[in-house]
């Protein structure tokens, strides 16, 4: 421990020696040029309240959202109010080429977004600053979302692969004003929401965020899903409007849920094996074990901003973040490929997790304006420490009465003659079955650290007014280990106490880009970037962790699975962004490429390698702001044309090995067509009413393309009454025609299904 922290100790002061240099050399180099105007990165919209935003509240966006040649779709902070989103996940729902995953196997549960066909559930930031732990997140204290689509590693290191998601914190700010929200409508649905500012004067101000909500999964009753959660988030600034400023903020959520199980998908006694969509059952079925089930979660997170400017142009700072995570669920899988459904029972597989993960994050930047000639620079480079660790276990089950329980059972596990409620039935399953078994928490059954050293720099440069040159490069170095504190499993999947497996690499990543502008409200673009996805990028709190040896998985497979490269992923794109109707709507489309080369994939020796591939070629188009002064709109539409290139081989009954039939498919969680809209319209001063559409084609679940949930369009409505300019009465009905479609594909067994129709009625006021 000591070694790592003076490491850090040493890395971070030459970094900041680095920075120091590079700021005196531009502060010179300044002196003898035109004093530029000063920059702060903060969230901007062209009109208050506008579904429109010109410029990125990531400081990493060095040039406006117009002149950046990489796609972004910015969820503003209106089409949050005007939608009523309470969860990231719904608000993600919100941008085409989005597609949510189910958890896998006994991996954390929490937000698993596929962007433009690739995980990034390890790709989440706050504020700029990555929040890889796997948790269901909150929006009560989030000011707006930011996705990065493409390859993005030079801007946000490690993973990125199809993009990355920033949240934006609501942070004290300059101004008095106390708003808040009072909420409740069907499916016992309650939530209330407050957020205070507080101007003390002398550039001291203070804000906290709090908030408390329950509800049942709409469509679903009493006697199921119920998802319960509170938090607060205050913070505090010091020196606003001056040169030095100082911002401390915590952020704290607690959720006590007993979550969805979803509905198994179809079997085929020949194969003997899950196949095509999930059974036809009612709308809104629950196989879940309420006397069992449950889904606990706590996270907190300590930041302390410090900004300085050197300059009227430059500015320097440092941000360092304390994270602490809990995860702790055990939940009902239902079914478990066994072939009980065709006999109209379900298995209540279970999956448990018990996680517990710190991490500490620090970041020196130095960013501004130069120039150097007739070219004017807007860069950010900077310095990054992280460092992640996971302790991870789960719950041990026991039943008095069943001889087999848990896990993945027996064969024809509900033939039991009494199975204590672990089987249930198909068509009516009873979720108040007794719980007549014990449960034991196991933590700590092995620990998994990350370690991350970056360095990276980034530039847009001014040529000519009509052309951009956007360069980025990053150097990260990672490195993770796996430590086994207890015998984990039994038989030729059992893993002995310490058991030690290791991943160590550094990689560089780049992007570049050119913008030509032939009018000032418009721009054409071509860039490409690059991303690296190592080994145990989510230090084992998601699913992309370090391997861990499988059934038939020997330890020497592990060790070569946990030493390979990282996977390499290149995107090409060509686009262009337009303001019109003076400037209040923006226009975008966009053409790409996605490859990721090195994939990870079985070889002909039965060891996993470098070798395979995987493309996504796509469309992407996207309209949001103002068509009249009256009338807003929010629409996106994306296509995304995937295959699974090479997938490596595949071993044959006989031995030998084959080319996977996986080859040329479909590529899991991707659906080839999305859109989106978002609309409304004041169709008095007092009234605006507004209107929005999801669309998704099919998405399977599986590398073979054998599961899938089927294609759907959801339609929801709002209509809201200004009382006065201070208080209004909102009116949500979501999923209009009680449309049964499902949001998540898990690879193996089940499919998750969407709420049914449900309307909230909210109370909103503003002073």
């Amino acid at each position: 421990m000591s070694f790592i922290k003076s490491r850090k100790k040493v890395v971070v002061s030459a970094l900041a020696s680095s920075l120091s240099v590079i700021a005196t050399s531009a502060i010179a180099q300044e002196e003898s040029v035109q004093q530029l105007p000063t920059i702060h990165a903060q969230a901007h919209a062209t009109k208050k309240d506008s579904l429109k935003v010109d410029e990125s509240a990531n400081s990493k966006f060095v040039a406006p959202l117009l002149d950046t040649p990489k796609s972004v779709s910015v969820i503003s902070k209106k089409l949050i109010e005007d939608t009523k989103v309470a969860t990231l996940a719904d608000a993600l729902r919100t941008v085409p080429g989005i597609t949510l995953g189910a958890g896998e196997g006994g991996n954390p549960n929490g937000d698993r977004p596929f962007i433009r066909g690739y995980n990034s559930e390890s790709s989440m930031y706050i504020d700029g600053v990555r929040n890889s732990t796997s948790q269901n997140r909150e929006m009560f204290a989030v000011e707006q979302v930011e996705v990065t689509k493409g390859s993005a590693s030079a801007m946000g290191g490690a993973g990125t692969s199809g993009g990355s998601i920033n949240m934006i914190s609501k942070v004290a700010k300059k101004g008095d004003f106390l708003e808040g929200s009072v909420a409740g409508g069907t499916d016992n649905y309650q939530r209330i929401t407050l957020d205070g500012n507080k101007n003390f004067g002398n550039g001291i101000a203070a804000r906290v965020a709090v908030m408390g909500h329950h509800n049942n999964k709409a469509g679903q009753g009493d006697d199921a899903s119920e998802y319960k959660r509170a938090g607060i988030a205050p913070s505090i600034s010091f020196g606003l409007d001056t040169p030095t400023r100082a911002t401390l903020s915590y952020y704290y959520l607690k959720t006590d849920d007993t979550p969805d199980s979803g509905v198994p998908y179809q079997y085929d006694v020949v194969k003997k094996a899950t196949v095509g969509k999930p059974v036809d059952v009612k709308q809104g079925i629950y196989y879940g074990w309420l006397d069992r089930d449950f889904q606990k979660q706590e996270n907190q997170a300590g930041t302390i901003k410090l900004e300085h400017d050197l300059t009227d142009n430059i500015t320097i700072s440092n941000t360092a973040v304390y994270n602490k995570s809990k995860n702790n669920y055990l939940w009902t899988q239902p079914d478990d490929s066994q072939g009980n459904i065709v006999n109209g029972e379900v298995w209540r597989r279970l999956n448990t997790n018990l996680t517990s993960t710190d991490s500490f994050t620090d970041q020196l930047a130095l960013t501004g304006k130069f120039n150097t000639g007739a070219f004017t620079h807007k860069f950010n480079v900077g310095a990054e420490y992280a460092k992640q660790d996971s302790d991870r276990g789960g719950n041990l089950v026991t039943d008095p009465n069943t001889s087999v329980i848990g896990g993945s059972g027996t064969n024809n596990a509900c033939s039991l003659v009494n199975s204590n409620g672990w089987c249930t039935d198909l068509n009516s399953p009873n979720s108040r079955d007794p719980w007549l078994g014990k449960i034991t928490a196991n933590p700590n059954v092995m620990n998994i650290t990350s370690t991350t050293q970056s360095i990276y720099a980034l530039d847009n440069i001014e040529i000519t007014p009509q052309w951009l040159l956007d360069l980025g490069v990053r150097w990260d170095k990672f490195e993770t280990e796996m430590n086994y504190k207890k015998d984990n499993g039994s038989g030729t999947s059992a893993v002995k106490a310490g058991t030690h497996y290791s991943s160590d690499n550094d990689f560089f990543n780049y992007q570049a880009g050119v913008t030509f502008k032939p009018v000032e409200n418009g721009s054409i673009y071509a860039s490409f970037a690059t991303s690296a996805n190592p080994v145990g990028v989510d230090a084992g709190d998601g699913s992309e962790g370090i391997s861990v040896p499988g059934r038939n998985t020997t330890d020497e497979q592990a060790r070569t699975i946990n030493n390979l490269k990282p996977e390499e992923v290149k995107t090409y794109e060509i686009g262009t962004k337009w303001d019109v109707f003076g400037d209040k709507l923006n226009l975008t489309a966009a053409i790409f490429r996605t490859e990721k080369e090195n994939t990870r994939a079985l070889d002909t020796d039965g060891f996993t390698r470098n070798i395979g591939e995987t493309r996504v070629d796509g469309i992407e188009l996207g309209a949001n702001g103002n068509l009249t002064e009256k009338w807003a709109i929010s629409v996106g539409y994306t296509y995304l044309d995937s295959e699974i290139v090479d997938a490596g081989f595949v071993k044959n009954t006989d031995g030998s090995y084959s080319a996977s039939p996986t080859n040329g498919n479909q590529v899991q969680n991707v659906a080839k067509n999305s859109a989106t809209l978002w609309t409304t319209y004041q169709v008095l001063p007092q009234l605006t009413i507004g209107a929005g559409a999801l669309g998704m084609d099919k998405v399977y679940g599986d590398a073979a393309n054998t599961k899938f949930v089927p294609g759907y369009v959801r339609y929801d409505a709002m209509a809201r009454y200004d009382v006065n300019k201070q208080v209004n009465v909102q009116l949500n009905v979501n999923n209009l025609s009680d449309k049964r479609y499902f949001t998540k594909a898990y690879a193996s067994h089940y499919a998750t299904e969407a709420e049914g129709r449900n309307a909230v009625l909210s109370l909103n006021f503003k002073y």
